[in-house]
């Protein structure tokens, strides 16, 4: 807490005449801000050296002088849940400020997911989301070569109240979250996102904790403390990219033949299946440039000139798509699902075209399965959770053509939110003291490359951020990563399953840690998985348990496994659902992994052992163990595991 620590001057002085400090405050210090109770609070903040700064907030007042730097520090007293509170730091005057708790939900893309993203999930209860007793603050993405800042940018996401449009672009978990928490306890909550897609956990970690056991790897980071070449190479990445652009609409057929007009004439083009990814391919390589894709649909009178939505599942990688020759969308990267809306009058009585320009930088272009692929009218349309009532299902089949054959395009990687330490320079260190009630942390796909060091690493970034907060105890929920690609039917070596473990046994171990078990709320073909409410409930259930300490059950654990006879007994820490079970694996001392079948009864897993002398035990070891159905008898699923077996 280096900043409450440079000067602790405040006293309870009454005074005659009060003065007023020209003050300057970190970006967090804002109207609408959420005061977290029953802790300290530290307000702090830059004035004119020795200036006398006056605080008040509800019947406290206090006093506190700048140093000789102009820096000033003060702690509110602890504080019960309520407000509105006016919030008076010399000439700053604060409004409409809430006592309640305060959550910091960090880590990459998953947390970083928007309602904009999950709403057709959810539709009817994000369009009445209306809760002024939650307040929403983004943290703006920044990274720091150099060394730790003081402050963070500023951002257009700041104590917003909970509503549809303040949501919108704002984590789909850290809202769904927020409205959950304040519904349980009746208190109000702030809910601090400071989350980046893609980053590794290292660039989330201090140097100073990293430089003991990884110097290479702050070493790494030291390379780009030359401004000038960072911003030299990100300018050449620039120029390479928009000349790439440019000879490829130079060369490409479609853009001076007018693929994209309804009057083509098309029918010498080839028809391929979307999902051949043939059409992608010269030789066995995927083409790199630009493909077109056509389809024409019949639109009949009834739907003719509505508005519309076209459900184009996913696409890999980026997309322009057209309608009759206007554009009605693009998406410059492989996640988003495609979700055009159709203005009124542009579908046509007849004959209507679709039109995809793919392009690609790397890679081979296709779709992705198990997407909806759609035209959707009616108010429902924006939902698929249930499916629009009202749709006219797309062919998988399209009109295709070559574009241009692009060589790859030069860039050299100036991406410093993935090096290690610059987060916690920019985004973390800014923070404290600034009082929170707990840490969610959705982080680990990044890391599944290279998992065997995850647990020390994230062992160190929990220690790390609780030394920064000056609390040990400080309560971290860890959300284990969800279920993903291809499913297997035979045992497989996964580096998802590792750092599952990882998570698992860093949350096991530590007594203010607990784990939010996502295996089965993932998505074969998205990285992305859209059920953030469902996860919010889990992630609650842990806050409920770390910061209130109620006697709630999480996700079952195993506890033990023995060998009785034929049968491998797994013992869990809770009643389990009773019901046969799959997804189990079992292994000797050859570390060779065999399939093992079993049932659940009580608190045990009962196995059938295939091998002699079976010395190792887990449970959903795979990518996307799709067959894993093991819950408790609340309906929490258990977390996946390894663990060895006793005789």
């Amino acid at each position: 807490m280096r900043k409450c620590r440079l000067i602790f001057l405040a006293c309870l002085l009454m005074v005659a005449m009060d003065t007023s400090a020209k003050v300057k405050l970190p970006q967090f210090f804002q109207s609408g801000m959420v005061i977290q109770r029953e802790k300290p609070f530290p307000i702090w903040g830059k004035a004119d050296a020795g200036e006398k700064i006056i605080v008040r907030i509800n019947k406290f007042k206090t006093i506190v002088f700048a140093d000789s730097n102009g820096k000033f520090c003060v702690n509110l007293p602890t504080m019960k849940a309520g407000g509105p509170y006016t919030l008076m730091i010399g000439d700053v005057v604060l409004t409409n400020i809430l006592v309640g708790d305060v959550w910091l939900c960090s880590g990459q893309s998953n947390m970083d997911v928007t309602i904009e993203r999950v709403y057709p999930q959810y539709t009817k209860e994000i369009d009445q989301f209306a809760n002024d007793h939650v307040r929403l603050f983004r943290i703006q993405n920044e990274t720091n070569t150099h060394g730790v800042q003081e402050d963070i940018r500023p951002t257009s996401i700041n104590w917003k109240p909970l509503t549809k449009q303040n949501a919108w672009l704002f984590s789909a978990l850290g809202s769904f979250l927020g409205k959950r928490m304040q519904e349980k306890s009746g208190v109000p909550q702030g809910i601090i996102v400071n989350s980046w897609g893609g980053t590794p956990i290292e660039a989330w970690i201090s140097a100073d904790t990293l430089q003991k056991d990884y110097p290479v790897l702050v070493e790494k980071t030291q390379l780009y403390q030359n401004n000038e070449f960072v911003k030299a190479q990100a300018k050449a990445n620039q120029l390479a990219d928009q000349r790439w652009n440019e000879i490829l609409n130079e060369k490409d057929p479609g853009v001076q033949l007018r693929f994209t007009a309804i009057d083509y004439d098309d029918s010498a083009w080839e028809t391929v299946n979307q999902y051949s990814m043939e059409w992608a391919k010269k030789g066995k390589k995927g083409i790199i440039g630009s493909i077109w894709l056509r389809q024409h649909i019949n639109i009949d009178k009834a739907h003719a000139g509505k508005p519309a939505r076209l459900l184009l599942g996913t696409l890999f990688d980026a997309d322009y798509t057209y309608l009759n020759g206007q554009e009605i969308g693009r998406t410059y990267y492989q996640y988003p699902p495609r979700r055009y809306d159709i203005p009124e009058g542009l579908l046509r009585e007849g004959d209507n075209v679709i039109t995809v320009r793919f392009i690609n930088k790397y890679g081979t272009a296709h779709f992705i399965k198990e997407k909806p692929y759609m035209l959707a009218f009616g108010d429902d349309r924006f939902s698929l959770n249930p499916m629009p009532t009202d749709f006219i299902p797309l062919s998988e089949n399209w009109k295709h053509h070559a574009g241009a054959d692009m060589p790859s395009c030069p860039s050299g990687d100036v991406s410093l939110q993935n090096l290690p330490t610059t987060l916690f320079n920019a985004v973390v260190y800014p923070l404290a003291p600034y009082a929170i009630r707990g840490v969610v942390w959705y982080q680990g796909e990044s890391n599944t490359g290279n998992p065997a060091p995850y647990a020390d690493m994230l062992r160190k970034m929990m220690n790390n951020w609780r030394t920064l907060w000056n609390d040990p105890k400080l309560p971290f929920c860890i959300v284990q990563l969800a279920n993903y690609m291809e499913p297997v039917e035979q045992p497989q070596h996964s580096n998802w399953a590792q750092l599952r473990e990882a998570q698992r046994c860093v949350a096991k171990d530590d007594p203010y840690a607990a784990l939010a078990v996502a295996i089965d709320l993932g998505e074969t073909v998205d990285i992305h998985p859209l059920r953030k409410k469902e996860l919010a409930e889990r992630v609650g259930l842990c806050l409920d348990q770390l910061a209130y300490h109620k006697n709630v059950r999480l996700s079952p654990q195993p506890t033990s496994a023995k060998v009785e006879g034929n049968e491998v007994i797994v013992t869990f820490d809770q009643p389990l659902r009773p019901d046969e079970q799959s997804e189990f694996e079992l292994a000797g001392t050859d570390h060779k992994f065999v399939n093992a079948k079993g049932v659940a009864k009580g608190n045990q897993v009962l196995l059938d052992s295939s091998i002699p002398n079976p010395v190792i035990v887990r449970y959903a070891w795979k990518d996307n163990p799709i067959r894993a159905h093991l819950y408790s008898t609340n309906g929490l699923p258990a977390a996946p595991f390894e663990i060895k077996i006793t005789k």
